[in-house]
């Protein structure tokens, strides 16, 4: 059974309006984000790809994962997309000590230099939101999500997974894909289109960043 939903529900976003879920409508702009690599393989395809349409992107990398491939969380700098901390050991909120928690955070900060951040699974407690920019060392922004492409997931096609990008990704819109291993199926078949149908929508993709 789905326990996620792929557009998140108007309720859920006014319940925490601390964190960003979307970014503003302006020049048809749309925010494709990429959680849980660095990975060697697919990491750097999705940059061959971003490449092809003169995509920014957002990148929440895992700090163990930037300690095995520095050069790829690198190359995602040097090639101007943005980086955010996802953790260090891919913790979720819900199910660990604040303590722990904010030492995976902190850990995961010593290789990720960012103001952004995103929990994985999209759970993270009161007193975790609450500590997080001394664990960070600076003003951080929890960036949630307005489109879930579902990539992760196995049991449905690649088919669907573009489908639930396409019918409901917006101006504004916050996309969530993963450059892993479970979602490279589904991700290798989505992401080259909802590109090209973007591009021929005359949307712009761009990275997250604050001025």
């Amino acid at each position: 059974m789905q326990k996620y939903f792929i557009k998140t529900p108007w309720i859920v976003k006014k319940m925490f309006p601390n964190y960003i879920w979307n970014m503003p409508p302006k020049n048809n702009a749309i925010y494709l984000t990429f959680d849980d690599g660095p990975h060697p393989r697919i990491t750097s395809w999705v940059l061959d790809e971003l490449k092809k349409y003169n995509a920014k992107a957002s990148f929440f990398c895992i700090g163990k994962n930037v300690v095995k491939h520095p050069d790829i969380y690198y190359r995602i700098i040097n090639e101007g997309h943005t980086v955010g901390n996802h953790t260090y050991n891919h913790l979720n909120g819900w199910k660990v000590s604040d303590e722990e928690y904010i030492h995976d955070i902190n850990e995961a900060a010593k290789y990720i230099s960012t103001d952004l951040f995103r929990p994985p699974y999209g759970r993270i407690r009161a007193n975790q939101f609450h500590r997080l920019n001394k664990a960070m060392q600076k003003e951080s922004k929890i960036i949630m999500w307005d489109v879930l492409s579902a990539d992760f997931n196995a049991a449905i096609s690649p088919e669907q997974c573009l489908k639930n990008v396409i019918s409901n990704t917006v101006p504004g819109s916050i996309i969530v894909f993963h450059d892993s291993e479970k979602a490279y199926t589904n991700l290798v078949h989505t992401l080259p289109a909802v590109m090209q149908l973007l591009n021929e929508k005359k949307c712009l993709l761009k990275k997250i960043e604050f001025n």
